[in-house]
């Protein structure tokens, strides 16, 4: 149970849920399957696939997942079908159908091919800290957070959230970073980054597990390229992709926390619930340190 991308926010000064009442209203907009004319579905579901335990709660920290169906309906298929159906009502009528019918038939064809729509599957995960007030979806984009965050909204009527800001932009502070060959108390430089230019045609330089200290880097920021996404390390235990949105990519934890994991396990704890202690413990304290090399969070 890790995490690989985290959307980060800040739970308002108004929540006020424990995990008691958080279940209580999870259990209420539980998923449910899409039905034969649905095109879609979504709700919450067990994060670790216990049936009717859809929060696991570990030493105050929560996780909660979000099941989502989606049927694959292409609509160059709805088109083919709607177009041979009204072929056959012009032969039928004798004349050419006009665009109410078509519409009409367009409908009537989809209604028909839902229930044998394929469907796909996700899970996202979410992990809630009532305790330092975080929020944080395991999520590749603002977008797919996004849904979380909504039928969150819809389960509690109400969600006192911000997005996680801090005072220096991410991109000025990467670039900086870079530019001395230093980053700040805490965190490492590795060996990916990717550098933009301002201009018309915003030239991109991108290195993977490539050295980043040469005097190569320094010639494309003082040429006026600036860092746009940049590899780190934490004290040893995790490593990351920071962006200038202030997103932590191709998170990984590190082989010594995964490590720990197993020995919990192994001294019988829930390998599950280990995993979860560990992670959920770990993001406090580098969240933490990332607002402050980025000089705190705004207000």
């Amino acid at each position: 149970m890790w995490f690989r991308n985290l959307q980060i926010y800040r739970l308002g000064d108004d929540w006020q849920w424990d995990a008691t009442q958080l279940a209580e209203k999870l259990e209420r907009a539980a998923f449910q399957p899409c039905g034969g004319f649905d095109m879609q579905s979504r709700g919450w579901v067990p994060p670790r696939g216990n049936e009717g335990e859809l929060l696991v709660a570990v030493n105050r920290q929560w996780l909660v997942a979000l099941g989502l169906e989606h049927k694959l309906l292409p609509g160059s298929v709805i088109r083919q079908y709607t177009q041979s159906r009204l072929a056959e009502l012009e032969v039928k009528q004798g004349f050419k159908p006009g665009r109410a019918q078509a519409r009409d038939m367009r409908e009537q064809v989809t209604a028909e091919l839902l229930p044998r729509a394929l469907v796909t599957r996700r899970l996202v995960y979410a992990w809630i800290d009532p305790v330092n007030r975080w929020l944080v979806i395991d999520a590749a984009s603002p977008a797919k957070a996004e849904e979380v965050l909504e039928h969150l909204k819809l389960t509690l009527d109400d969600l006192p959230l911000k997005l996680f800001r801090t005072r220096s932009a991410p991109g000025t502070a990467m670039t900086g970073w870079l530019a001395g060959k230093e980053a700040p108390g805490g965190f490492t430089i590795d060996r990916d980054c990717e550098l933009r230019a301002a201009g018309e045609d915003k030239a991109v330089v991108r290195y993977v597990r490539h050295p980043l200290d040469g005097d190569e880097i320094g010639r494309h920021i003082a040429n006026g390229k600036a860092v746009t996404r940049l590899a780190l390390t934490w004290r040893d235990r995790i490593s990351f992709v920071l962006t200038e949105q202030l997103q932590v990519k191709r998170l990984a934890f590190l082989d010594v926390l995964k490590e720990d994991a197993e020995r919990q396990a192994d001294n019988g704890d829930d390998l599950f619930e280990a995993n979860f202690a560990l992670m959920s413990g770990e993001l406090p304290p580098l969240l933490a340190d990332l607002a402050a090399a980025l000089d705190g969070e705004a207000e």
